[in-house]
């Protein structure tokens, strides 16, 4: 028994996750916020008179409201920046920061991103805690191993194993409309409390940042942001404090050879549609970019510059890349005529 004992406790004898968290542990915080809510005013003569009674008037439902809220995060650098969910700090400006050794310090919110779900937070002191370190998450595989470390439920410093259960899961078919992201799928519990905290690899490298969790049919598959787009937001939010995204205001969906032909085939269908994949235009925002270049409802865009289109996330993408107020062209279909249109992207509109 004693020589039992003495193996367990031989350098190198604990598993790779326990390695790996102890690299990154040090760097992932808690984040405690306090935001007021102006409460909508409650008309007493609702209430009813025998309640009234029995409870005496409401002294509830005018002035504001303090809700509190909590997520984590992890530091990416020596200067005390802390990378984080743009949900998790939601109308704060001053947050309270949990180091992994207990120690309390405030934190300014420096930049958000809502349309990435991402923040940056400044921790105060002169002593600060380790960064992690960061890894790539373009070289990432399914099947890869994922961590997740946070503090789900107020529950600090919990750790969770899964894998890299799929890549590039787009977030609007999770039924987020107003968000750009491409996430990482695992199956490493993530919890509420846990956003904002760090997906790291076998190697304690830090993959991606916390995000959601789906809840209802397919419940226990956890969502995070790749490092490697947390990297570039992070550069903006430090250069300018904001990231601007360009909008084209067309609302797409996807369209495909036999879905064409399906509707074709139809004795009712008023357009005859190209028995071709691309992003088909379903509606065109009034004043925008893309009205203003002449884009109507049935244009089916097939090309972006030099990129083929076959589906709405591709011209999203390039979209995304595009410069604002440079022309960027795109070829498409418009009944049986093929078109050239040149459209200028503009920023997103209602983020600042």
């Amino acid at each position: 028994m004693q020589a039992l004992a003495a193996s367990a406790a031989l350098p190198g004898s604990h598993s790779f996750v326990a390695d790996a968290v102890r690299d990154v542990a040090p760097a992932v915080v808690r984040i405690d916020t306090e935001r007021v809510v102006e409460r909508q005013p409650f008309d007493p003569n609702l209430i009813d008179p025998l309640l009234r009674d029995l409870l005496g008037e409401p002294s509830f439902g005018y002035g504001p409201e303090r809700q509190r809220g909590q997520g984590s995060g992890v530091v990416i650098d020596r200067e005390g920046l802390v990378l984080t969910n743009a949900h998790v700090v939601e109308q704060v400006e001053q947050v309270n920061v949990t180091l992994a050794n207990g120690e309390q310090r405030d934190g300014d919110v420096i930049g958000r991103d809502p349309v990435t779900d991402l923040a940056l937070v400044r921790l105060k002191g002169s002593t600060l805690p380790p960064a992690a370190r960061l890894g790539d998450s373009e070289a990432l595989e399914v099947g890869d191993w994922a961590i997740a470390l946070g503090t789900p439920y107020g529950l600090e410093r919990t750790v969770t194993l899964g894998i890299v259960s799929s890549l590039h899961r787009n977030i609007s078919s999770l039924g987020f409309s107003d968000k750009r992201l491409d996430l990482i799928q695992t199956d490493a519990a993530i919890n509420p409390g846990n956003s904002g905290g760090p997906l790291v690899n076998a190697e304690g490298r830090v993959i991606g940042i916390n995000t959601l969790v789906r809840s209802g049919p397919g419940a226990g598959l956890g969502f995070a942001i790749p490092i490697n787009l947390a990297r570039r937001v992070t550069d903006e939010l430090q250069a300018a404090g904001e990231v601007v995204h360009p909008y084209l205001g067309v609302q797409l969906i996807a369209l495909t050879a036999r879905i064409a032909r399906a509707h074709n085939e139809d004795p009712n269908a008023l357009v005859a549609l190209p028995e071709r994949a691309g992003a088909l235009v379903q509606s065109v925002l009034p004043d925008s970019p893309a009205q203003k270049a002449g884009l109507r409802r049935g244009d089916l865009v097939i090309q972006a510059g030099e990129m083929p289109i076959d589906d709405p996330q591709d011209l999203l993408q390039q979209v995304d890349r595009a410069e604002i107020n440079q022309p960027l062209s795109l070829s498409i279909i418009r009944g049986e005529r093929d078109l050239q249109v040149s459209v200028k992207p503009e920023p997103l509109p209602g983020l600042s």
